[in-house]
């Protein structure tokens, strides 16, 4: 995953130049990110400076959403242009320490914060890494039948954020969690050996000298359903994309895998509607017509496709794409979902993507001037039925002196016709 969306594009270029080095592989594929510019969504509607209320009103009738992408916790961009196994190893050990200076069991109590704040009854989540070591190896790297060695846990960002979620009593819940997991899903996993101690020479052997630890990356799709709120729910169900990026370097094929993740929800006695979450490919090329991304986005819309069912549906997600004032490629995946009949339900102002710089502490880089445009949505097959009541959006200062993510979070109160 590249940190910085405005270097999307320059990834083909790099992986090309690298293309004799395996090793460039995971950053490159890890993205959960691209490029998207300002713009104002067609079939918004909006009601500006108004934070979603307390969605316990409007029996039967309100639900409110929030999409919040966590962010992995490094910038995974250095590793795409190591010329040599050495350098890789080096980089990765650079990103192992990123993700522990970007802290994230301090940022999850400021994630907890936006949530609990806002009340949304159903939360889409991505990028909840799951950070995993273990003992330093290339088996994992290039047999993708291996074992992977990597299987102690450093950062769990979903068991974190529940944690922050539920201290306490739920005020609701009487006793309860406040929130509650409908339904995880595993995405890309890889692992690859890294020197993050900065020592020479106590690798295993002469192929990777300096790695004394092997990283690996879980990314998952998660949906939470808020406790002691009327909040029902039945058939969680994910699936991974039949269209996904693969990439071959030096004969080693790598799959990134993708998906969604679904229930179908009931809040305070409305009638049931499907909800939807899901993260689209980020890196494939602008030029490739359809893209990658286009072809995911069909995939929920397509008949028998989770956004495809005779309940009203609300997708949740990063997009990785927009509609207006970018370039004609990353406009694919979102001109998708709309010639389907899906149409937007939150707002764009302010915009809520990304900082720019990969570091998340206060003083770091980070600054609010960096949200300058739009890749997560909330969104409805359904326009007639599901209305957007108020729109806000979270997360645009630091608190306990990081950002809580890279992304804002994007939270809508939608209110049912009938």
């Amino acid at each position: 995953m590249i940190h910085a969306h405005g270097s999307i594009r320059r990834m083909a270029v790099l992986l090309a130049m690298t293309a004799a080095t395996i090793f460039a592989l995971l950053p490159a594929l890890a993205s959960a990110r691209a490029p998207a510019d300002r713009g104002f969504h067609k079939g918004h509607e909006v009601n500006h400076g108004k934070g979603s209320k307390d969605s316990s009103q409007g029996k039967g009738k309100e639900v409110t959403v929030m999409t919040r992408n966590l962010y992995l916790g490094a910038d995974l961009g250095p590793p795409i242009g190591a010329k040599s196994v050495a350098e890789f190893t080096e980089l990765n050990g650079q990103v192992l320490r990123e993700v522990t200076a970007n802290n994230f069991p301090v940022r999850a109590k400021g994630l907890a914060q936006e949530i609990l704040k806002k009340k949304p009854d159903l939360v889409g989540l991505q990028e909840a890494a799951l950070w995993r070591t273990g003992p330093p190896s290339l088996e994992p790297l290039l047999n993708s039948g291996a074992v992977p060695t990597a299987t102690a846990v450093r950062y769990d960002y979903l068991a974190e954020l529940l944690a922050q979620l539920n201290k306490g009593k739920g005020k609701y819940g009487k006793g309860k969690p406040q929130y509650r997991v409908a339904i995880a899903q595993n995405e890309f996993d890889f692992e690859a050996p890294a020197d993050e101690n900065g020592v020479a020479g106590d690798g295993p052997n002469g192929a990777i000298p300096n790695a004394e630890i092997n990283g690996r990356l879980t990314m998952r799709d998660v949906i939470l359903v808020r406790n002691g709120a009327g909040v029902t729910f039945k058939r969680p169900q994910g699936a991974h994309f039949a269209n996904l990026l693969t990439e071959t370097i030096s004969g080693v094929k790598v799959i990134v895998t993708r998906g969604w993740v679904a229930i179908d929800a009931k809040v305070r006695g409305s009638h049931t509607f499907r909800f939807v979450n899901t993260h689209l490919e980020a890196f494939d090329p602008a030029t490739q017509v359809p893209s990658i991304r286009a072809l995911q986005a069909g995939e929920l819309v397509a008949p028998g496709g989770p956004a495809t069912t005779k309940l009203p549906v609300i997708l949740v997600g990063d997009l990785n794409s927009d509609d207006d004032t970018v370039e004609p490629g990353d406009q694919q995946a979102y001109r998708t979902l709309l010639e389907a009949g899906m149409r937007e339900r939150s707002t764009n102002d302010p915009l809520g993507c990304c900082l720019k710089s990969s570091l998340l502490a206060v003083g770091a880089g980070g600054a609010v001037s960096d949200f300058d445009h739009q890749v997560d949505h909330v969104m409805t097959r359904d326009p007639k039925e599901i209305k957007l009541k108020a729109s806000s959006v979270t997360g645009r200062q630091p608190v306990n002196g990081f950002w809580d993510s890279d992304h804002a979070g994007l939270v809508s109160a939608l209110r049912f016709a009938h």
